[in-house]
């Protein structure tokens, strides 16, 4: 369960138990292994994620008696506002949608149409994971038996999370480049249903943003624009040097992995350092477009959606705990995440839950919607030949 604690009148702090947390916290031994750094130029507009022992007197080897904490400064936090700080605040009823007269109503996929339908729902924030873009052959990465990590055995890892470890990626750089080989963009996955959904809810002026945890770019394939798009965990059209930092050119470092299934070497006098795409490994800093954007997002949106994520992967996976608690949030998932109300649950008047594959889910809104057709046809359009 999650809390939110005021310290001062500048920063929020979300807590939650390590547990919740699967993956980042599996891979840490130290506290220093789990964090991921968001801080920018500015001190004021850092947002941080570490770990902390609850009991100081066990070590760091289990989830166990951790927490991961998320601070955010308010200061810097998203883009300017003109109208002042109330207009960007997430927790400012008057930014929600009002729901007042749905109260009485226990939420439904239905109703989510209708309210679409009808225009009282018109600033739609996508949430999405792994689980959009299964149906393209690209696995998850926690299924048993077929998800990406239990697939990594091949390879040795000390831990099947090692492949998106820097320090582990500088002494052996083969399995990602391995992994980036068989999921880099546009060589044999189209995009999803899904993907296509997200699309067109830009196609019809609805989209305020689609942050996304994956790195296989099928949002950008099917066609939602770079402004519409935060790629949380980075994306491969870019990479440069883990050494120093420097870009290095994009047609060359995909030749070295796609073609030749070698890591680039950077070609800087004096450095020779190990080339990566700009994939966010476990440790780095999330991409400064998360930090100037997330705030104002979340308190300019009608309706989240949340779709194919176990929620496991802070700071992304707090995003619907950051929504203000009056906007209707839809789960499209094969299972109940995160602090999504079950159906059913006396009080619940914002939660919908619908069960079941993302693109089958997809279909069924844009049938109650009169848009399956044109789901059809824009997905058909980006299907890779």
């Amino acid at each position: 369960m999650s809390s939110t604690n005021h310290t001062n009148n500048d920063d929020i702090s979300y807590t939650r138990p390590a547990t919740d947390h699967g993956t980042v916290a599996a891979v840490a031994n130290t506290a220093s292994d789990l964090s991921y750094d968001l801080s920018g130029s500015d001190s004021s507009e850092s947002i941080t994620l570490s770990v902390r022992p609850t009991n100081t007197g066990k070590p760091l080897k289990s989830p166990d008696g951790m927490e991961l904490i998320c601070v955010t400064s308010r200061e810097g936090f998203g883009e300017a506002s003109t109208g002042g700080d109330d207009e960007n605040d997430p927790n400012d009823s008057s930014n929600a949608l009002g729901l007042d007269k749905f109260e009485h109503e226990e939420p439904t996929l239905e109703k989510i149409a209708s309210w679409i339908e009808s225009g009282t729902i018109q600033r739609i924030l996508i949430l999405s994971g792994a689980g959009v873009s299964c149906s393209a052959g690209i696995p998850d990465f926690r299924t048993p038996g077929s998800g990406l990590y239990d697939n990594l055995e091949k390879y040795n890892l000390p831990y099947p999370e090692a492949v998106f470890d820097l320090g582990f990626y500088k002494k052996n750089p083969l399995p990602f480049v391995n992994l980036a080989k068989e999921i880099w963009p546009g060589m044999k996955h189209s995009p999803t249903l899904s993907h296509s959904f997200v699309a067109l809810l830009e196609k019809k002026g609805l989209l305020v943003r689609n942050y996304t945890q994956n790195i296989d770019g099928l949002e950008f394939l099917a066609g939602v624009s770079d402004e519409k798009i935060v790629e949380c965990h980075g994306h491969f059209r870019t990479s440069s040097c883990i050494d120093c930092g420097v870009p290095f050119d994009s047609k060359l470092a995909k030749e070295a992995i796609v073609t030749e299934g070698e890591a680039p070497v950077c070609n800087r006098a004096n450095c020779g350092g190990l080339v990566k795409p700009d994939i966010v490994f476990f440790g780095e800093s999330l991409p400064v477009r998360f930090k100037k954007l997330l705030r104002k997002d979340l308190a300019q949106n009608d309706l989240l959606i949340v779709m194919g994520t176990s929620l496991k992967v802070a700071p992304v996976s707090l995003i619907p705990e950051m929504l203000n608690s009056r906007t209707p949030r839809l789960l499209f998932n094969l299972e109940l995440v995160g602090d999504f109300a079950p159906p059913g649950t006396d009080g619940n008047h914002r939660d919908v839950f619908h069960e079941g594959d993302c693109d089958d889910s997809v279909r069924k809104l844009c049938s109650l919607l009169g848009w399956e057709d044109a789901l059809l046809e824009m997905n058909e359009q980006t299907r890779t030949r």
